[in-house]
């Protein structure tokens, strides 16, 4: 089943009657995930307003509280020419309006907001409501996907690096509300064998640490983190369109969609060796103390720190999957992928400011013209679908609710 239809299936079944699984989406290999977080962002919402938009109301507002939590450090950083190219990567982009869908996934970027967001005020004391939110933000990911390893281990690296401060009572605190979260969870481990691991894996052909004997794993998650700062968006997001709406001749239908993928992909090719080129510059610049204990970073060093953790640790979550990722697994890094960019554009801005203002306006309008072929003409959405109409009709057909 679909990771939407599974989690409209556990919010609706804790909102009409009363039942929280204890125990999330299954996963590709290793079992569902655990908590009952999946269910609550569906249920809630619709004990508040019960319609299907109430989740989808939920979400929006969640993935504007991720923006605003960057945007507060941001700020703090950089000048507010940046604040708004930063506007214009997380909120326009195209990798980021794709995930509005009521999956797992969309659900992360808040969380991964608020990791970053309470990290930065960790720099300096050891505060217990920042450590406590930091240590949160971590265990609620988990709720929702396997991705949030790569929280864990950007955390670690920041520690070991020197760059945060902890409260260690704040810790033990979070770990113990986030164990008394699980509690139904561990009740139904062990009560349904069948969540423990993917019937599909049944002779364990997939481990932890498959990724990195096959090696490949690993490359494509590097490419990720290349393509999230890039124009280069998902096939999900491109291959669907038909442009059947353009005219009814099957010839130009044909025409529009090969010139359309051609002209992405040339795009997306270009911008692919423009991230590169910005995180060499960056990495260039934080190299001499991204392993060093000894220097106190500023602002702008603290957070190419903080990127190099994410970088790390996608690396090393690539390396334990059981999988080959796909752009959803790690996209709970899209916003962290960014931070190289901002640098770069700002170092570029200071020294062509008419070109700056010119790439900018062309970044815009080529965002909205993606968004809106891909919000009506996609693999995964479209104009000729009524989102409310499909999902009341698969409430009352699947769910009998």
């Amino acid at each position: 089943m679909g990771d939407h239809f599974q989690m409209l299936q556990k919010g609706y079944l804790g909102a009409k009657s009363g039942i929280w699984m204890g125990y999330g989406n299954a996963a590709s290999v290793v079992g569902n995930v655990p908590g009952t977080l999946s269910a609550l962002v569906i249920g809630v919402p619709l004990m508040v307003w019960d319609s299907p938009w109430a989740p989808m109301v939920f979400l929006i507002a969640l993935h504007l509280a991720s923006f605003l939590l960057f945007d507060s450090v941001i700020k703090q950083i950089f000048n507010p020419t940046i604040r708004l190219v930063f506007l214009l990567l997380y909120w326009l982009n195209p990798w980021f309006l794709y995930e509005s869908m009521l999956y797992n996934p969309s659900y992360l970027f808040v969380f991964s907001a608020l990791h970053f967001w309470s990290a930065y005020h960790m720099r300096e004391n050891k505060s217990f409501g920042y450590t406590f939110i930091h240590v949160l933000s971590i265990a609620m990911a988990m709720q929702l996907h396997y991705s949030w390893i790569i929280l864990a281990l950007i955390s670690f690296y920041l520690f070991l690096r020197g760059v945060i401060k902890v409260n260690w009572f704040a810790i033990l605190s979070a770990l113990i509300v986030t164990v008394a979260s699980l509690i139904p969870y561990f009740h139904d481990y062990l009560s349904h064998p069948e969540i423990r691991q993917n019937p599909g894996n049944k002779d364990g052909a997939r481990y932890i640490g498959w990724g990195l004997v096959h090696v490949y794993p690993i490359l494509k998650a590097i490419l990720y983190w290349f393509r999230y700062a890039s124009f280069f968006f998902s096939n999900k997001e491109i291959l669907g369109t038909t442009f059947d709406w353009i005219s009814t001749s099957e010839q130009i239908q044909k025409a529009a969609v090969f010139s359309y993928r051609t002209i992405v992909d040339i795009i997306g090719v270009i911008t692919v060796w423009i991230a590169l080129k910005a995180n060499g510059y960056s990495w260039k610049s934080i190299k001499p103390i991204a392993f060093s204990r000894s220097v106190a970073p500023s602002p702008l060093q603290w957070l190419l720190l903080y990127s190099v953790g994410a970088f790390i640790a996608i690396v090393i979550s690539a390396g334990l999957s059981p999988i080959v990722f796909s752009h959803w697994h790690l996209i709970i890094a899209f916003g962290f992928a960014l931070f190289p960019i901002l640098v770069f554009v700002d170092h570029y801005r200071k020294n062509n400011p008419q070109r700056f203002l010119i790439y900018f306006l062309a970044t815009f309008i080529y965002f909205g013209c993606i968004n809106l072929i891909a919000a009506n003409d996609g693999e995964k959405f479209s104009c000729k679908v009524d989102y409310q109409i499909q999902t009341l009709e698969y409430i009352q057909t699947q769910l009998r609710y």
